[in-house]
Formats: C-alpha cells, structure tokens, sequence
C-alpha cells in the first residue's frame, strides 16, 4: 500500500519542523473516506464535507510517560489566548492550509518512517474517530443553517478507545479488551500496535 512519507532530510535538518502534507490529506480521503476508497470506512462518511489539514512534525512529545504520535485537533486555534497570541497563531495555520481547516491531524514524522502500513492506517483511523458531527440534543447530526455543511466538533472514546478501531484492526492495536463485541469478530483490516500514543487520549484519559 503506497502512502505518503516525510522529506527524511527536512526532518533530519531542523531540531522543532511543522510542515503541512496535503498528500496525507489525499491519501486519508482516498483511503478511508470517500465512497470509492481502497479501505472505506461509513463511520468517516461526514468527514467527506470536512476540511482535514495534516501536519508532519519531528518534535518528540510525551504524555502521561507514553510518546504521543499523533494527534486530532479542531482547526481553529483553542484556549485562553490574547489578541496578539490568537492573531498570530490563526496567521500561522492559515499560512499552512490556506484557511482555517475543520480540524488539524498532526503526525510524528519519526513514528511514521519505521510504522508498518496497518500501524499507520490504525493511527489515522483513529485521529479521524476524533473528528466528528455535532449533534444536538436529541443526537440529531447537526449542520449549519447557512452552508448546509455538518457542524464538526471533537469525539471522545466509545468506551476506552473507539470501538470502530477495535473492529477493524482488534483489540491489540490498543492494548483494549474492554469491547468484547467487537473484539470477537476480529480486525477487518490487519492487526497493529499504535498503543495509547494520541496526544487527545492522554490529555483526556
């Protein structure tokens, strides 16, 4: 399965590199999202209207003693920030993507390079569990009234991790034997070891 890689020498090069890969983008759709795609998964189906900006980086990051590989975050810069700080960092990203995305999935570069391809598959798929549809009280999806578009937000677990990774790629690409169920039926896809390495688990785990 051919997937996008890291520029080796621009990881190599800098001590802290953000770079934005809209090959990993296309490959995301392509792979998992869009109706024609090679591993399509329906759960992603509302994320074929969404904006997905990816980041590569070679920063080591850490969690709660674990290495954090990738994570999933809204696009729009978060958190208590001043005029200033909130200008620059909308400046950054939009000199990035073009815009401000829906959301912004960033990946250890590093990781990457030595993954196995269902690692990696594991490893998108479950940033994009963490992209979700808004709903509504009732649990209605929710869309803007204005555009017509979903209105995305951020998704916690299932359980302890989505139960759509734990079907499709087992109960050991998680360490998890909580989702019995889907467990049980065993991995559609393949069988791989991405750990609790997703920078939203840990702050949120």
């Amino acid at each position: 399965m051919a997937r996008p890689m890291p520029d080796m020498e621009r990881v190599e090069e800098h001590d802290a590199w953000f770079a934005p890969s809209p090959d990993l983008a296309d490959w995301a759709m392509s792979t998992f999202i869009a109706e024609t795609a090679d591993l399509l998964n329906e759960d992603h189906e509302h994320l074929r209207h969404a904006h997905i900006g990816f980041l590569w980086t070679n920063v080591a990051n850490a969690k709660k003693g674990r290495m954090v590989i990738g994570t999933a975050e809204p696009g729009s810069p978060q958190g208590a920030m001043g005029k200033w700080s909130r200008a620059r960092a909308v400046l950054q990203v939009t000199y990035w993507f073009g815009d401000i995305p829906d959301f912004i999935i960033t990946i250890d570069a590093n990781w990457w390079l030595q993954a196995s391809d269902a690692e990696a598959c594991a490893l998108v798929e479950h940033e994009l569990y963490h992209c979700a549809q808004d709903v509504d009280a009732f649990g209605a999806p929710k869309f803007n009234k204005d555009t017509g578009r979903p209105t995305f937000a951020m998704r916690g677990h299932d359980v302890e991790e989505f139960v759509g990774v734990v079907r499709r790629y087992g109960a050991d690409a998680t360490h998890v034997r909580a989702l019995v169920d889907a467990a049980n039926a065993g991995p559609e896809i393949a069988a791989a070891a991405i750990g609790k390495a997703c920078g939203v688990c840990l702050r949120t785990g």
